[in-house]
């Protein structure tokens, strides 16, 4: 049973900022954990080090604490966590190899009451630790079951979902995951015990093991890059996710997209076979912010 948020010990709790050093291996493991290699095109540029090129959904993953909400110095309940949503927003694309320095905040915290969900704003920067160039802004919302009721307020956290058109997609995309997915993308850095361990996701209500949201963002933005940024993944500059339901490992995902009229597309995906839409949001491409990263972040938790 989860427990209600202890915002002060939240509010007293700071993330460890993260210096990270990768290169070529890293780069191709995380390719692979997002299953670059399972579909019937050609991904070989994410996995072989002969023109190497980094996957741009990487950054969601470099310069990152991990799963800190399972210190016990957190406030945090781990088992009562979900991952909401999730955004990127990058100033030039990835290097295949560099030292990054990710700084983590709490910058929000809304209360939806006894009994219900505490929602959780959590944003990151990520510089270049050589030049301090600013590389990508991360934002994470996560949904914190019942930990609701711990006296805090309701406020407005993330976005408002893009809307789907009614209407066939312009294009789409099935992508295929393995059994053992998960297995290969915690080698990332996401340790949660939610994605390989049977008790720790029945204790989070899961009948098994689900995989990461990062994983299934990862998964669908290969396929955006070959839909939507013409199969050149330097073109891809934002991304936002909202997830709405779990994949399980061994799922195919339907990836489908819609031109905006803005130079963005709006995107669903779903699994088919089970007929449950797992996660949409919007993708940029060639959208590159060049504007200095210089005071972005508050460490607020209100």
């Amino acid at each position: 049973m989860t427990r209600p948020l202890d915002l002060e010990q939240l509010r007293s709790y700071r993330v460890p900022e993260v210096r990270q050093a990768y290169g070529p291996k890293d780069v191709m493991l995380y390719a692979v954990g997002v299953g670059a290699g399972l579909a019937d095109f050609d991904e070989l540029r994410f996995v072989y080090e002969a023109g190497l090129i980094p996957l741009p959904t990487m950054a969601l993953v470099l310069g990152s604490p991990g799963f800190w909400a399972i210190n016990p110095g957190s406030g945090i309940d781990p088992d009562s966590v979900l991952h909401g949503e999730q955004s990127m927003r990058l100033f030039r694309p990835l290097e295949v190899q560099g030292e990054v320095v990710g700084r983590t905040r709490i910058s929000r915290v809304s209360d939806k009451g006894t009994g219900r969900a505490a929602l959780l704003q959590i944003n990151r920067e990520l510089t270049d630790a050589r030049t301090g160039e600013a590389i990508a802004t991360l934002e994470d919302i996560w949904v914190l079951q019942g930990a609701g009721g711990f006296g805090g307020t309701n406020v407005p956290v993330g976005e408002a979902a893009p809307e789907v058109p009614q209407r066939p997609a312009d294009v789409s995309q099935l992508l295929p995951t393995a059994i053992n997915q998960a297995l290969i993308y915690r080698l990332s850095g996401d340790y949660n015990p939610l994605h390989v361990d049977p008790r720790a996701a029945a204790r989070s209500g899961f009948a098994r093991p689900i995989l990461h949201g990062l994983a299934t963002a990862g998964i669908v933005g290969r396929a955006l890059v070959r839909l939507c940024c013409g199969n050149d993944p330097a073109r891809l500059s934002a991304l936002r996710y909202r997830f709405t339901a779990p994949v399980w490992p061994g799922d195919a995902i339907l990836v489908e997209a819609w031109a905006s009229g803005d130079g963005c597309h709006v995107f669903r995906a779903s699994v088919p076979a089970r007929d449950v839409v797992v996660t949409t949001g919007k993708v940029e491409c060639d959208q590159f912010d060049l504007a200095p990263l210089a005071g972005l972040m508050e460490n607020v938790a209100t």
